[in-house]
């Protein structure tokens, strides 16, 4: 089969578009043909190297941790699943990934995919909204009637947390720029700060959210000063750089990483179904491209990675200064804006 692998750690040119062995499904395992994946910058994260301490990988590795496809093989002791079964599913960062033909998978990670928008766009989903989900009710532990400043509404996450947001009845305040307004307003947001035209912090003086969830890249000043407008015994969660460890006030602050889950994904699912909750697709491209996404999303990453390592020093701050070609890459026609799906 054809498969996008990287042979070491590196910049996006390590990644080759070659020949690779079928996988055949394990005991509790299932083998899918995929029909997409996902771009997220947890892949550059992995690619790079700069979480192998935490989560080291086997060469040669496949990324793609977002799947969306079609059964093709059952293995031993898989009951609940029949070939020809269209899922999507969230894959383990150190085992192969979906940026294959084919990719095999444990059935307990799979959910059935959603049937009102197309089986390769579906693979938009997984990761983050997973990580939404999570973020929102499992760490925040949002509540009716509650107030929540999303800033960085209008990334990949921010979408699905505006939308889940408000069908939970929260008010929702949502930063967002002129490319994303319009969709995030769509989503249910009640109030938008175009972060262009005014800093956040300041559009927002003397106000007060029991939530603010952190999207957007930031250093460790401008997350102290989000931490601001948390009200005494909210909670500061971020999905990029982390916020003060000790924020007083009775205010938590949380770090989070977005895990699989197969009952939430089925949920996901549902609401898309149901016509509750929108998969956003920027463009499709072919899988051979993969390389060409990583080197568009570097300086994105690149910016992401270096607050990280200021926030956070140690390793991770040793290893991006060991090997910056890693988290740069040549400049690449086009910034990569949006969800990009991967189709082989």
């Amino acid at each position: 089969m054809k498969a996008v692998r990287y042979h070491s750690y590196g910049g996006s040119d390590v990644l080759v578009y070659e020949e690779a062995d079928r996988p055949a499904p394990g005991v509790g395992q299932v083998v899918v043909q995929v029909a997409g994946t996902s771009y997220n910058d947890a892949d550059s994260g992995l690619r790079a190297g700069l979480r192998q301490d935490l989560l080291p990988l086997a060469f040669p590795h496949i990324p793609g941790l977002d799947l969306a496809g079609v059964i093709s093989a059952v293995g031993e002791g898989v009951s609940d699943w029949r070939v020809g079964d269209a899922v999507v599913a969230l894959l383990p960062a150190d085992a192969p990934g979906a940026a294959a033909e084919y990719v095999a998978v444990s059935a307990e990670a799979l959910a059935t995919a959603p049937r009102t928008v197309e089986l390769a766009d579906a693979a938009a989903l997984p990761l983050v909204g997973l990580t939404a989900w999570q973020v929102l009710f499992e760490h925040a532990d949002l509540k009716t009637g509650q107030n929540i400043l999303i800033n960085g509404a209008g990334s990949a996450v921010g979408g699905y947390a505006v939308q889940l947001a408000a069908q939970a009845g929260a008010t929702v305040t949502a930063t967002a720029g002129a490319r994303s307004r319009d969709r995030v307003r769509s989503y249910g947001a009640d109030r938008i700060v175009d972060y262009a035209v005014i800093p956040v912090v300041q559009a927002l003086a003397g106000q007060h959210f029991d939530m603010v969830l952190q999207l957007a890249p930031a250093g460790p000043e401008e997350n102290a000063q989000l931490v601001d407008l948390v009200a005494d015994g909210g909670a500061f969660v971020s999905v990029t750089t982390p916020g003060p460890q000790d924020a007083g006030r009775g205010v938590r602050t949380v770090h989070v990483f977005g895990r699989s889950d197969a009952t939430q994904l089925a949920d996901l699912v549902a609401r898309v179904d149901a016509g509750d909750l929108a998969i956003e697709v920027a463009e499709r491209l072919p899988l051979a491209d993969l390389a060409t996404v990583h080197a568009r999303a570097a300086g994105r990453f690149a910016q992401i990675a270096e607050l990280a390592a200021r926030v956070e020093g140690g390793d991770l701050a040793k290893r991006l200064r060991a090997d910056r070609a890693a988290v740069h890459a040549p400049a690449a026609a086009g910034e990569l804006a949006g969800k990009t799906i991967l189709t082989p």
